[in-house]
């Protein structure tokens, strides 16, 4: 297959055919350990801006997070694409969906779209696995540990002058970015740990929310009496840039209740957690230089006051 020029962001692009896609996979269904997973189908023969280069990512392992190098150097994100889980038992954890440039073309807008090949798909979704063992999912995020590498310090810093040459960001971007970082690394040397509780074991709320509500997020104060000395409220950390969001009026985007953890493909029950609208992790805060993966924050139901609808009257 022809080796695509390097994609930047803002390339317009297509996702290969079918049938082109299958000669880069093996036996898993995987380009170089990258899965191409069933979720991705339904997106072949669609058109997608580039969001961006992935050169590295941050991985949640157990209670904290890593900034990893990945080691193939063709990956990227498309505009507004996020996995749905659906062939992976409902993984409510709607990550970021990594490309292989091989599995897209460059494209002009004016160019006709390809034809549906219902053949090639179903030979497609054949190699395609969602399981590595009885208990154990395969996915993107299950197999992360195994496509990305540790960052030593000095790469770390390479890597920010990396995405502001690829065109991730400008370089006043990424100033902020390292700004924000630099901030809260000194402010926890000095201070310790962002809202700290006092609790030993952290208490739990059930509000039972549904997507569309509209809720009331608590006073940081209010939200501090539920966590413990580590900032976390039953394992889930309230990050720094959570606390910009307390005393605002959200909208409840959906319930969480099973998600696939990175790196093991274990599936994981949640309670009373939902995500927010537009409510993205501010990986700036915790990452060098940032991730680009957007996760969507987690927010406990105990962080949050449910709030009646107002109804408009007329005269």
């Amino acid at each position: 297959m022809k080796q695509l020029r390097r994609l930047r962001p803002g390339d317009l692009v297509e996702v290969r055919a079918p049938l082109e896609i299958l000669q880069t996979l093996d036996e898993n269904g995987a380009l170089d350990g990258w899965p191409f997973m069933p979720e991705m189908i339904e997106f072949i023969g669609k058109r997608f801006r580039v969001r961006r280069r992935v050169l590295k990512t941050c991985i949640s392992i157990g209670n904290s997070t890593n900034m990893r190098a990945v080691k193939a150097a063709d990956v990227v994100i498309l505009e507004g694409l996020r996995c749905s889980g659906v062939d992976h038992d409902g993984c409510q954890k709607s990550c970021a969906i990594f490309w292989r440039e091989a599995w897209l073309r460059r494209v002009d807008a004016a160019a006709p779209l390809p034809g549906a090949d219902p053949d090639g798909i179903e030979r497609l979704r054949a190699r395609l696995k969602t399981t590595s063992g009885p208990e154990t999912y395969f996915c993107q995020a299950s197999e992360l540990m195994k496509v990305t590498g540790p960052m030593r310090r000095p790469e770390r810093f390479t890597m920010c002058f990396t995405d502001v040459r690829v065109g991730n960001c400008s370089a006043l971007e990424m100033a902020g970015r390292i700004g924000v970082w630099l901030y809260w690394r000194i402010r926890r040397i000095l201070l310790g740990v962002y809202a700290p509780g006092t609790n030993q074991k952290t208490p739990t709320e059930t509000l039972n929310l549904r997507s569309g509500e509209l809720v009331e997020v608590k006073s940081l104060r209010g939200i501090t009496e539920t966590l413990d000395a580590r900032a976390h409220n039953r394992g889930l950390y309230f990050t720094p840039d959570m606390a910009e969001l307390c005393g605002r009026d959200e909208r409840v985007e959906r319930r969480l209740e099973k998600i696939i953890v990175d790196g093991t493909g274990q599936m994981r029950q949640m309670r009373n957690t939902v995500y927010l609208e537009g409510a993205h992790c501010g990986c700036s805060h915790v990452a060098f230089g940032g991730c680009p993966r957007n996760e969507y924050s987690y927010w406990r139901e105990i962080w949050l006051h449910r709030k009646p609808e107002r109804i408009d009257s007329h005269s």
